[in-house]
């Protein structure tokens, strides 16, 4: 297999910046970055992502169980998660699939996240899930394939760069 063309964010100028300033944008409303995660990983599945899938693996925090990771694909049926985290895979299921209903966020998901996240952290997983939606669909249209990312410069320049902030 081989993908369709070089991935468009280093194609067109400033778009692998934009994204990932989105990304830092979307990290400031106080949600746990081990949330972040499980919302990313989440919607990849949904969408087909095997790209993201495969970074919600590659980087994969220290204090964070192979388990949960594994468990984020059932995770109605799971016991690993807290009811925020469950909240929010929920908020990330009805956002990334948006024309599979009437009603694509009905109220009594968007209720449940809001009884734990405040405004900001609401507006923070909103745009955590657009943003990786946005890379599922760059990904997916032009059929990128999982584990070639992690090869590329691109890819060593952010993993030194994830390892000097953490």
């Amino acid at each position: 297999m081989q993908a369709r063309m070089k991935n468009l964010v280093m194609i067109i100028p400033g778009a692998m910046e934009a994204l990932q300033n989105l990304a830092k944008a979307s990290e400031q409303g106080g949600v746990p970055n081990n949330t972040l995660d499980f919302v990313h990983l989440r919607a990849s599945q949904t969408n087909g992502c095997s790209v993201c899938v495969d970074m919600g693996f590659r980087f994969k925090k220290a204090d964070e169980t192979i388990e949960r990771l594994f468990a984020v694909a059932a995770w109605k049926d799971a016991l690993y998660f807290t009811d925020a985290e469950c909240a929010a895979l929920a908020l990330s299921d009805a956002v990334a699939r948006l024309s599979d209903r009437f009603d694509p966020v009905p109220d009594e998901i968007w209720e449940d996240a809001a009884r734990h996240y405040d405004e900001g952290a609401l507006a923070s997983l909103v745009l955590w899930i657009a943003t990786t939606n946005v890379w599922n669909r760059l990904n997916v249209a032009t059929e990128q394939l999982a584990g070639e990312w992690a090869k590329s410069a691109v890819a060593q320049k952010w993993n030194e760069i994830s390892s000097a902030a953490a």
